[in-house]
């Protein structure tokens, strides 16, 4: 028997003019009779972190039993469609964000401390400094084989930058979640545009890059013959994946392009000065960032992608759910009954736009499995109650199989006061970037995974 079958690259490109455009993994990657783990085909496994801000209504999070037969609590019940894929984490602290004699500063502390379990110094300007988180950790390690090594996505104006934004810390400890060292934070993203010219377009600045949008073509098209080439030499599974994945990228282009049209006022003459590019509707926004997330995963443009959903202290409302108060205030609830119901309705809604990027990464094909089977995606906070600004008891799940690495579907309960930075230590390990240690962590957390075999 002979066989000539060729594999493609599992970098292989679409290239046009001034543009070029990865491709998800195909089969004509693997290699003829080849086994998939030792073949391109070999799952990538990519890490998301998530961070919510204020707390959480901790009774209507955490599931009352333990283990596989766990129902899923009030809060969580809208990731039902997943739940065999999910691990819920109860018990885990970040005691490095408690004051320390530092005063108040929570919110900062909350955020800064979350993937680093670094105690933040407190300062208003000059001379910032926390820890680098394990988001940049495993970028350093996983980036060597992406065009990007990570991808920092927010969902609220990052303008205050300067000066201090939480008693007496600066605003950079609130404006992201990720930091390259321990004196750099590292800038999140809250444009969709800019994403998007960053994993699939050309550079120059955001001026540039809305007259290029103004005045060229979609970036299809300028590798559509490419493209059409390409489809010819393809089997009909892969040709399928192919479409799929360019009518995805398409799509996303056009919802971009309409944000821009009703932002610059083509749609409607009444809008008020705002960024470029940005829905008008949170729920519009999140889900068109998470739309980009999943196409940096699917085409491995990056293997490592955080998100800062709100800021601490957010101001935003939800009139949509019918909460019309700040989330903020809303958190001080004084076990006042009423706000307790409208904040958890908050905590209700962001784990139900948290099931929309889990539900779309289980539906894309990945290798032998899902992206969503070989990912972990850590959603949560650094603060468990909001009312009293405790570091306690935090809102941890953690979401995807980690490419075989976790027993998933499971509530997992752990002393009160386990550090969380033996969480980060877990993940980071399986995700092939073994460190020892983070922050304060003392050891990795038993989550059931089996061993890692190779890195």
């Amino acid at each position: 028997m002979f066989i000539t079958r060729m594999s493609l690259p599992r970098r292989t490109f679409l290239r046009g003019m001034g543009a070029t455009l990865a491709l998800p993994l195909l089969d004509a990657m693997v290699p003829a009779l080849s086994a998939l783990a030792e073949t391109a085909g070999k799952p990538a496994r990519r890490l998301g972190f998530i961070y919510v801000p204020n707390g959480i209504i901790q009774d209507q999070w955490v599931p009352a039993a333990v283990g596989k037969g766990f129902e899923l609590s009030p809060i969580l019940s809208p990731l039902a469609p997943v739940r065999d894929k999910l691990l819920v984490l109860s018990g885990l602290a970040h005691r490095q964000a408690d004051s320390f004699g530092d005063g108040n500063g929570d919110h900062a502390r909350g955020t800064s401390t979350w993937l680093s379990g670094v105690h933040p110094k407190r300062t208003e300007s000059t001379g910032i400094q926390a820890g680098t988180t394990v988001d940049q950790m495993a970028a350093r390690e996983l980036g060597q084989f992406t065009r990007l090594p990570s991808l920092e996505l927010a969902l609220e104006s990052q303008e205050r930058n300067l000066g201090t934004c939480d008693n007496g810390y600066a605003c950079a400890y609130i404006n992201t979640i990720s930091w390259r060292t321990p004196t750099s934070p590292v800038p999140m993203e809250t444009h969709p545009r800019m994403v998007f010219d960053r994993l699939f377009g050309d550079g120059g600045t955001a001026e540039q890059r809305l007259a290029q949008v103004r005045k060229q073509h979609s970036i299809l098209d300028s590798v559509n013959q490419e493209a059409a080439r390409l489809q010819q030499s393809l089997g009909s599974s892969d040709r399928t994946k192919v479409s799929q994945y360019l009518d995805a990228v398409r799509d996303v282009e056009q919802r971009i392009q309409r944000a821009e049209q009703q932002s610059s006022g083509e749609l409607r003459l009444d809008l008020p000065d705002r960024p470029t590019d940005i829905p008008e509707e949170f729920e519009d926004h999140i889900k068109l960032m998470f739309d980009l997330q999943v196409l940096a995963f699917q085409a491995d443009i990056t293997r490592v992608a955080s998100m800062l959903l709100a800021r601490e202290q957010s101001g935003r409302s939800y009139p949509n759910i019918g909460v019309q108060e700040p989330h903020h205030s809303i958190s001080h609830h004084r076990d006042d009954p009423t706000l307790i119901a409208k904040k958890a309705k908050i905590d209700t809604y962001h784990v139900q736009l948290l099931g929309y990027l889990l539900e779309k990464l289980n539906a894309t094909p990945d290798g032998d499995g899902s992206l969503l089977d070989h990912s972990m995606i850590l959603y949560g906070g650094g603060m468990g109650n909001g009312n009293l600004h405790e570091h306690t008891n935090l809102p941890v799940l953690v979401a995807g199989g980690g490419a075989g690495q976790l027993q998933t579907g499971r509530h997992l309960a752990y002393p009160e006061d386990t550090p969380m930075a033996n969480l980060l230590v877990s993940m980071l390990d399986k995700a092939g970037v073994p460190l020892g240690s983070v922050g304060d962590s003392t050891g990795p957390l038993d989550m059931g995974a089996q061993p890692l075999s190779d890195v």
